[in-house]
Formats: structure tokens, C-alpha cells, sequence
């Protein structure tokens, strides 16, 4: 039996959003997704981007994974879910956009920062996993960065920008930006107040997004 909580969320839905909604559903099962957008998450429960950006169903190719990290390119053999979910997004479903999305208070970073009271263990796969934040966590000033919640929210952002690079690293994603069919973003959400910031890439700054409809 599945948890009673998602068995009454289940009941709403069919009573409610899919009512409301159910050309959409009956749409997009015969036609297919399209969507227009991929966005890279944390899997935290607390900044689902379908909640965020009040999405419809079938309107982004989401993909969450602790930190929202983008790994380099590695053909190497091996598993690689998000990879392969770019792979698929970009090839497949030809998305316009990619928006690499952070938050704030993330998990993933502290343990990064090894600011966790309790330390995350590195088990069979987190640990390697959160080593691709160690080469930035070495570059951290805590001259400049000198409290635990400055210094995450350095590393929150910075790792955005670090994964913009990673993108570039996949051949059909630097290609497809070249050739201006493909734009690549960075976004950071906070929890707490429900701010949305975007990357400025040219200026490597963060600015307010407002929350009026441009």
C-alpha cells in the first residue's frame, strides 16, 4: 500500500487538477511531451521548480539530483543519469533553454563545506558524487566568506556557474549554443523568503528577479 499521504493527494488530483485539466493530459499522452525548457534541481523537497515557476504539466523537463550538479562531459561506459537526461532533452526533445537552478540552505553544499553537524556519510555513491564541488570549495576565501551561511551561499551560486561550464563541456550542447538554437542559464531560489535570482553571466553577477509579470 503506498503511503496514506500520497494516496489523499492522489484522490484530490483526480478530483481536481485532473478535471480541470484533462484535455491537457488527453493531449500530451497522444502527442507526446514537448517541452520548451529543461531545468536542472536540487531533489530537495523544499524548491520542486514545477512549484516555483507554477508549471502546467507537460511544460518542463525537469531533472533533480542532490546539489544540482552538472557533471563534465565523460563518455566513459558508465552510468550517468543526468548526462543522459541532457542527452535526451537536447537531442530528443530539442529544448530551447537549459536553467541550472540552486537554492538556499542546501544540504548538498554543506556537506560539501562539511558544515553538517552530523556528517553526511559518504557511502557507496553520495560522497563521490559531492566531490565535484571540492575544487571550488579549495578556491572559497573566508577572508571574504568568513560565516558558514556566507560561505554556502557562495558555494550555492558559484556551483551554478560551474555547472554552466560543465554544459559546455557536452559537445551537443556547446555546438547547438553556437549556433544560438540552444541558451543556457542559472537561477538560484531562497527557501525563506521565496526570492528568485538569475546569472548574469557576462557582468558574474547575481540579480533580482522580480516578481511582477515582464
Amino acid at each position: 500500500m503506498l503511503p496514506d499521504r500520497l494516496l489523499a493527494g492522489y484522490a484530490a488530483f483526480k478530483a481536481g487538477r485532473f478535471i480541470t485539466e484533462q484535455e491537457r493530459f488527453r493531449k500530451l499522452a497522444d502527442t507526446g511531451q514537448k517541452p520548451q525548457i529543461m531545468i536542472i534541481a536540487c531533489c530537495d523537497s523544499r524548491s520542486a521548480p514545477e512549484v516555483i515557476f507554477d508549471a502546467g504539466p507537460g511544460e518542463v523537463f525537469v531533472v533533480r539530483n542532490v546539489a544540482n550538479l552538472v557533471p563534465p562531459y565523460t563518455p566513459d561506459g558508465e552510468y550517468h543519469g543526468t548526462s543522459a537526461a541532457l542527452e535526451f532533452a537536447v537531442m530528443a526533445l530539442k529544448v530551447s533553454d537549459i536553467v541550472v537552478m540552486g537554492h538556499g540552505r542546501c544540504g548538498g553544499i554543506a556537506a560539501a563545506l562539511k558544515q553538517d553537524p552530523e556528517p553526511l556519510s559518504p557511502g557507496d555513491f553520495i560522497g563521490k558524487w559531492i566531490s565535484l564541488l571540492d575544487p571550488l570549495v579549495q578556491n572559497c576565501n573566508c577572508e571574504v566568506h568568513a560565516t558558514p551561511d556566507a560561505q554556502r551561499l557562495w558555494l550555492e551560486r558559484t556551483s551554478v556557474a560551474a555547472s554552466l561550464d560543465n554544459l559546455r563541456s557536452f559537445p551537443c550542447i556547446r555546438t547547438l549554443e553556437e549556433r544560438g538554437r540552444l541558451r543556457l542559464h542559472g537561477a538560484w531560489f531562497d527557501i525563506k523568503d521565496g526570492e528568485l535570482w538569475r546569472f548574469e553571466e557576462e557582468g558574474r553577477e547575481w540579480l533580482a528577479v522580480p516578481a511582477e509579470t515582464p
